[in-house]
């Protein structure tokens, strides 16, 4: 745990008693903050009671003038759509509104400003990025604390460990809405790889969501930078207009790119680094392709050789529930892309292979499926759950694409397995890959994408295992 003694002795207020916000009370108080919390449920209130140093109390009956700081939850609306009602008392107080980074951020400037922060974001990819580079730095002999917005929350990382934190390196996922409230985010690497309509019940506009993720390399050290799309492109040259130094990357052909992956081989301009991405299996599509080149340009500010980073590249496991192969055998490849929670990480996984059995829906989100027309050719057939079922139904249907209305995952997966089995008994393909890349939310039938994937993983095994474990009772 990092203590946050740049808050010792001073009165803060803590909204939002999750996982985050309870990391937050134990960093402050072993920092030594006098600590008014507060949470909708009596659960949290009751376990975050607890801690010392914490009163619990309705921020509603607090005495605003005597408070510091507001520490908000990430999840509590900051603007849109409308404030929270401390996010109002806090404003009309002259309160300044703050969360688990920016503390972060303060301890570490105050602490060890030199120690290595690796701060990434994007829309999509920034879990696949942030678990690659991680496993690179750690091949290459670094002790990397991984965390933030995935896993393990920033506050409750190993401490600055006062050695001049040569060999420490912090890799941190940072989302939208932690970047605002961070307003002192400064990483000495900062990655941006990609933009695209997302969490706009949060941020109003695209354009406001755009300036929110731009704030996370506007005061980088080094600012990497995808150029695969416009938003991230124009981020990229206002940077340079500046005066910031920006490394672009791109999973493609392009020669702004410093680093850039043409037809599935990575070249980084600076150092001639040539690698074959087919020899990373976890690393399929062209997607994967801008992950792996953000992870070269962050690995090359560690001064990694090019052997080091291939190494680390062949030898990434992958992050699960993105692009997971969770299942090989019986004629079928099944990969879990749960965390695809929307259409532009659900065409990165379909462009991913020649021909998918392809599991989709849950609770949608804004703009359905439309932006997935180019790739709609790859699909064979496609098994619809959960409540944005009827919708993608219509689209597909719109587009002559076979589609089967499934309701549930169990039945999805018994539907594209059984399709594939005829397939398969007819000569019509060799293997049959079904993906689970839903394009929605999973809370209509799930607590989380993490929920969904496991089901899907389940099952798979469970069919997977059936038979071998026939096949063996037989030859016995």
């Amino acid at each position: 745990m990092i203590a946050l003694t740049s808050f010792k002795g001073r009165s803060v207020a803590v909204f939002g008693l999750g996982g985050s916000g309870l990391s937050c009370l134990n960093a402050l108080s072993a920092g030594g903050a006098h600590i008014l919390a507060f949470d909708d449920s009596e659960e949290r209130c009751a376990v975050a009671a607890k801690i010392p140093g914490v009163t619990i109390l309705d921020l509603r009956e607090a005495d605003w003038r005597s408070i510091d700081a507001l520490v908000l939850s990430p999840g509590v609306p900051l603007t849109h759509p409308e404030p929270h009602w401390s996010v109002r008392l806090a404003q009309d107080a002259g309160v300044e509104i703050i969360g688990d980074i920016e503390l972060f951020v303060r301890e570490r400037n105050k602490q060890s400003p030199s120690c290595p922060f690796v701060a990434i974001t994007g829309t999509n990819g920034k879990s696949t990025t942030t678990a690659l580079i991680s496993h690179i730095l750690k091949q290459a002999g670094f002790d990397v604390q991984m965390g933030g917005n995935i896993g393990t929350p920033i506050l409750e990382l190993e401490p600055f460990d006062g050695q001049g934190d040569a060999e420490r390196v912090y890799v941190i996922e940072v989302s939208s809405y932690q970047i605002d409230l961070a307003p002192n985010l400064n990483p000495s690497v900062g990655l941006l790889l990609n933009l695209s309509a997302d969490h706009l019940d949060r941020h109003g506009t695209i354009q406001n969501y755009a300036q929110i993720k731009a704030r996370l390399v506007a005061q980088s050290k080094n600012a990497i930078i995808g150029v695969d799309d416009r938003y991230s492109a124009n981020i990229a040259s206002n940077l340079r207009v500046k005066g910031n130094d920006v490394v672009a990357i791109s999973g493609f052909a392009n020669d702004r790119a410093g680093v850039r992956a043409p037809d599935g081989f990575l070249q980084s301009k600076s150092d001639g680094f040539l690698f074959n991405l087919d020899q990373a299996r976890a690393l399929r599509g062209s997607h994967n392709a801008q992950n792996a080149a953000a992870a070269v340009a962050i690995a090359q500010t560690f001064n990694l050789t090019p052997s080091q980073i291939a190494k680390g590249l062949t030898s990434f496991g992958g992050l699960e529930h993105r692009m997971e192969e969770v299942g090989h055998g019986k004629g079928f490849l099944f990969i879990n892309d749960s965390k695809g929670t929307n259409a532009d990480a659900a065409a990165r996984a379909l462009g991913a292979f020649p021909k998918v059995r392809w599991i989709a829906g849950g609770l949608a989100k804004e703009g359905g499926i439309d932006g997935l027309v180019d790739h709609f050719d790859r699909i064979d057939c496609a098994y619809l759950i959960g409540e944005a079922g009827a919708d993608f139904a219509e689209t597909l249907n719109q587009h002559g694409v076979p589609f089967k209305d499934c309701g549930t995952l169990d039945r999805a997966l018994d539907a594209a397995i059984a399709d594939g089995e005829v397939a398969r008994a007819d000569g019509e393909s060799m293997e049959e890959v079904i993906l689970l890349s839903p394009a929605c939310a999973s809370f209509d039938q799930y607590p989380n994408f993490m929920a969904r994937g496991d089901a899907f993983r389940a099952k798979v095994s469970a069919y997977l295992n059936d038979e071998s474990e026939t096949q063996s009772q037989g030859m016995a």
